[in-house]
């Protein structure tokens, strides 16, 4: 299934960045299976679409064939049933996920850290039927290689705290679990951002990764804040959100 890829910043970066980049390019399940690439690439592609825009539950098979344009038979020769395409794609997205991740992350710096919430953040819209339905989830396909990103992203979180920490950019936990806790909440704000985006009715009101960063900014040091500016620009400090007015908050009481 074909897609265009994310795109990262790459001007600077907030922690030393020594070393060369990692394997390049990005490949999908389906791309693996050369005798019938090119048409369970396009039910893969259309299947995703037509999840996202009505919900995996949504869409019976038979539906989702006649959406396709092609018999029940002819989906069932390249995909018996919906379990099996879902394996499909999901195994597609897991594949994207990870090539995409080797190739952005060399060392667990905050640019690294940019760059992985900007992946999630690509994926979910990418595959949102997955990442804001629950019952999608826990599907046997989804539940354990899910369960292993999320490990995978909370330990790489924790190793850029770490990271930032040694080279100064990050003052040292000041009470005990409030690192871990913030790993936390950057990894389920990442996950989940579209996900309170549709319970919301915000799809574009504020900016996830700034949310992020407001979690963030406070525990870095003066250093990691001059590294942040070079990063970011000046002007992206002066934009995190709409300012708080405290009497404002105060007037409904």
């Amino acid at each position: 299934m074909s897609s265009t890829r994310p795109t990262y910043r790459s001007k600077g970066a907030l922690s030393p960045r020594p070393g060369a980049a990692r394997g390049e390019g990005s490949t999908t399940g389906s791309e693996h299976q050369a005798g019938k690439a090119s048409t369970a690439d396009r039910i893969l592609e259309g299947a995703c679409q037509v999840f996202n825009e009505k919900g995996f539950d949504a869409v019976s098979y038979n539906k989702l064939a006649k959406v396709l344009g092609m018999s029940r038979g002819n989906l069932a020769y390249h995909f018996k049933d919906k379990d099996a395409l879902l394996e499909a794609l999901c195994e597609g997205m897991w594949a994207q996920i990870e090539a995409e991740r080797n190739r952005s992350v060399q060392l667990p710096s905050f640019e690294n850290l940019h760059n992985e919430v900007q992946l999630y953040f690509w994926f979910q819209n990418r595959y949102a039927f997955v990442f804001s339905d629950p019952k999608v989830l826990v599907l046997p396909p989804v539940r354990q290689r899910f369960r292993q990103l999320t490990q995978n992203t909370l330990d790489s979180l924790l190793a850029s705290i770490a990271f930032s920490i040694r080279s100064g950019n990050m003052r040292p936990e000041p009470h005990p679990g409030l690192y871990r806790n913030l790993a936390h909440s950057t990894w389920m704000v990442s996950f989940y951002w579209l996900s309170q985006q549709v319970a919301t009715g915000k799809r574009a009101a504020m900016d996830g990764e700034k949310l992020i960063w407001s979690m963030l900014l406070p525990h870095l040091t003066d250093k990691g804040i001059q590294a942040f500016r070079r990063f970011f620009g000046e002007d992206y400090l002066h934009e995190l959100g709409e300012p708080f007015d405290p009497d404002e908050a105060l007037s409904p009481f």
